[in-house]
């Protein structure tokens, strides 16, 4: 089986994209695994399968799968690139561009500056829609990870992420902290851990630790999920920079309480890096 596919990035957060429309795809977790390596495969953070809509109102679905061949709901920095790959290849003309995940919709504005900005939909901080085990939905919750006590918050951006608010993310263990607290068993699908320095009322710095894949130069929905702690805490404004190891991101959300349903919205750019084949 000889696979096209394309190697794309959001400030540095890497992708193995693949047409599902115009060729067949079949891969298991073993395969996109091996993919993955960086010293014996393609090297990436996600693999992105671009596949014909599943519903009447939109117009891509795609399949978002880690580098250990687990499959997630949710990529803000993979929908920015799908939005740019689908347009970059003809199979759509269209400036806003619906796309559909396991999880959720999403709407992707290509903008004439080459950013692309993405509605990533609404924050879900009910514990059994992160999932989380929790018995009641709070703003703040006390997590113990290699026997310190943190205060954490917790949502969904389509996959489950926590938030610790940190004076150093350069200073902070992330590897080490970030694995314990991912597999804390008060997240049955584990988490996607943010670590956030709050720099002023509109800059944030972050890190990232994803489940399935370690820490990551940039992750999307982490930027929104640190944006929406960061506004329960009332430590910023609507609309923050978001500064990732990879580069910045533009986040932003009108909403200051778990009962609010504002939409997030993300802002950032998509870069193509190669195109190649590979066979199974």
């Amino acid at each position: 089986m000889l696979l096209h596919f394309s190697k794309m990035h959001g400030i540095g957060n890497d992708f193995m994209v693949i047409d599902g429309i115009n060729q067949t795809v079949y891969l298991n977790k073993a395969q996109i695994s091996r993919l993955s390596h960086r010293n014996f495969g393609i090297g990436f953070d996600q693999l992105l399968i671009i596949e014909p809509p599943q519903h009447p109102d939109t117009d891509f679905h795609f399949k978002i799968f880690n580098a250990d061949g687990s499959e997630s709901g949710h990529c803000g920095n993979g929908a920015r690139c799908v939005a740019k790959y689908v347009r970059q290849r003809g199979l759509s003309w269209k400036k806003s561009i619906r796309l559909s995940t396991s999880t959720t919709t999403i709407e992707a504005q290509l903008e004439d500056n080459g950013l692309v900005t993405i509605n990533m939909g609404i924050p879900r901080f009910e514990p059994e829609q992160i999932p989380l085990r929790f018995a009641q939905t709070l703003t703040s919750y006390s997590l113990e990870a290699e026997g310190i006590r943190y205060q954490a918050g917790a949502l969904s951006m389509g996959n489950p992420h926590c938030v610790i608010k940190v004076e150093d993310v350069e200073k902070t263990d992330v590897r080490k902290i970030g694995f314990a607290m991912s597999q804390h068993s008060y997240f049955p699908e584990q988490a996607n851990v943010g670590f956030m320095q709050i720099i002023d009322r509109e800059n944030i710095k972050l890190r990232v630790f994803e489940r399935g894949v370690g820490e990551t130069l940039a992750c999307g929905t982490g930027a929104c999920a640190a944006l929406v702690v960061s506004r329960l805490q009332n430590l910023t404004e609507k609309r923050v920079k978001v500064a990732l190891p990879g580069g910045s991101l533009w986040i932003e959300w009108g909403g200051t309480s778990v009962t609010d349903k504002d939409i997030v919205s993300m802002t950032g750019p998509a870069k193509w890096v190669y195109e190649g084949q590979i066979e199974l």
